[in-house]
């Protein structure tokens, strides 16, 4: 059944559906979606919510992950991936896209839009991704007054702060700022860039709230399991951008084989089909609907 006329749409606001899913036993499993499209396939696997990741969404616009993305950029993706999937969508909500006032209206935007839960994060424009060197951080206090106005401006948006002060400032520091924002009004910590097993079994023991886990590749994090995660006491791990790496790989090497072969023949078997395609975004579903609203009725005869 499309969205469109869905009889399993949730009537529940995504906020409360997205808490809930993080208050069950265990580390909640989210992965990224990027587009409709991946949103699909993650729900089809049976992925239960999904992460909008500014990173993805930049990339995927070709451009870097430097907090050049505005509200509305992020509203439409997230508008996309919500409808597709239906499922609660975590966002991310980069520093806020401002102060105080800017954070109110990103809450209210990305709600309006259909998001569940958001992160906000302690550093400075010009951004960085997490993993990266030379973040810059704002104060503990800025950041706090920005988690106490998302807070303030939501209604049921499930609102995590994010801390990217243990590589800066060390984890006595990260711990301090993320009950800080306990505090101020956040229901959940996202600890950035831990570079070790012991370094989130430390800081879940410290922090008295859910914790975020970011298994990112070709971060500073190890590999490290969904069970292993959950077994220290974290309550929710994602996977940001890794649907975006695997599809950039495979559209690199479709255009090197088109450029070098003048064909796309060798690669039909990595490809999906037409029907399955059809499957997927639920093209006769459509169709029916489209069929059954349109049809052409006769006129009932004259007298």
């Amino acid at each position: 059944m499309t969205y469109l006329v869905a009889s399993d749409w949730p009537e529940e606001p995504a906020g409360k559906r997205f808490r809930a899913l993080v208050e069950r036993p265990g580390a909640l499993a989210i992965p990224g979606a990027h587009n409709g499209m991946a949103a699909l396939q993650a729900r089809e696997a049976g992925f239960e919510a999904l992460y909008l990741s500014g990173a993805a969404v930049s990339a995927s616009m070709g451009l870097p992950d430097l907090g050049i993305l505005t509200v509305e950029d992020m509203s439409f993706y997230i508008r996309q991936v919500a409808r597709a999937s239906m499922l609660p969508l975590l966002v991310d909500g980069d520093t806020g896209y401002g102060e105080a006032l800017n954070v109110m209206h990103m809450v209210r935007s990305f709600e309006d839009a259909g998001a569940g839960a958001v992160h906000i994060e302690d550093q400075i424009l010009p951004k960085k991704c997490g993993h990266l060197n030379g973040k810059r951080l704002a104060s503990p206090e800025d950041m706090a007054a920005k988690v106490a106005a998302a807070a303030r401006a939501r209604r049921h948006l499930y609102v995590i702060a994010r801390t990217d002060a243990v590589a800066n400032e060390g984890m006595d520091a990260a711990v301090a700022r993320a009950r800080l924002y306990l505090e101020a009004g956040a229901d959940a910590i996202f600890p950035e860039a831990l570079t070790s097993a012991e370094m989130f079994r430390e800081f879940a023991s410290r922090v008295d709230a859910p914790i975020l886990a970011n298994m990112t590749e070709f971060g500073r994090t190890p590999h490290i399991t969904l069970e292993e995660f959950s077994s220290w006491g974290c309550r929710m791990v994602i996977w940001p951008v890794s649907a975006l790496r695997v599809a950039a790989k495979a559209q690199k090497e479709l255009y090197a084989t088109l450029a070098a072969e003048g064909s796309t023949k060798s690669l039909l078997p990595r490809m999906q089909t037409r029907v399955e395609l059809y499957e997927t975004i639920g093209y006769h579903d459509f169709e029916a609907l489209d069929a059954s609203i349109a049809a052409s009725v006769a006129p009932p005869p004259i007298d």
